[in-house]
């Protein structure tokens, strides 16, 4: 993925139209030639962005949850233990997980680039590579949350992390009070993409039944 590049297009604003427009173009045509109905190809980048790669990296969360072992490999090196897990395809830079507690609450961000592991987490949404959540996210990591709707205790420790293109990291949400003896797969049902980044906690159950 082209994801390592320091994105200067703020900088240059051609550059960025320029590949829209390519994009566009490309699509046009294989449209009109009736290779891809452009709606299939929204299913498939929506499948990405929320539910194939989030889902991958929920699976972890949940298995963290449920099996210490497996929770301290994943602290200890994220990338090999994400490997051990078939349904994972490898994730090709070094991953590092990083565990929401009480008196902790973890944030990625990736103030020079849109390095992102996409392996885990799918597509990264439109915002997280926005100039406005990488700046803020920062200076004010507080008030981005609450942006987001998340409200933690002022004695919660907000730790900030950056990503490169050599080091990505996944946030191990805090596990939701009421699911004792749920299994992995419907706990991480309970896992979002947010709560990954630490933009937002897991659901609890009550909020998996809306």
């Amino acid at each position: 993925m082209a994801d390592h590049d320091h994105d200067h297009s703020h900088d240059h604003g051609s550059e960025l139209s320029e590949t829209q427009l390519r994009v566009r173009a490309l699509e046009t045509i294989l449209t009109e030639k009736g290779y891809i109905d452009p709606a299939a190809l929204d299913a498939i980048v929506d499948a990405y962005e929320t539910k194939i790669g989030p889902r991958n990296g929920a699976m972890v969360v949940a298995k963290a949850w449920t099996n210490p072992a497996f929770k301290q490999a994943l602290l200890k090196d994220a990338t090999a233990a994400v490997s051990t897990l078939g349904h994972v395809s490898r994730v090709g830079d070094h991953l590092v997980a990083v565990e929401n507690t009480p008196q902790r609450h973890n944030m990625i961000v990736c103030t020079l680039c849109s390095c992102y592991p996409w392996e885990v987490l799918g597509l990264p949404p439109v915002w997280y590579k926005s100039a406005p959540y990488r700046s803020r996210a920062v200076k004010d990591p507080r008030g981005v949350l609450g942006d987001f709707g998340v409200k933690l205790p002022k004695e919660t420790e907000i730790r900030v992390w950056d990503s490169t293109a050599e080091t990505r990291f996944i946030v191990l949400p805090m596990r939701p009070a009421g699911t004792e003896g749920w299994s992995e797969e419907r706990l991480a049902d309970l896992v979002t993409r947010d709560s990954m980044i630490g933009t937002g906690l897991a659901l609890n159950p009550a909020e998996l039944a809306k």
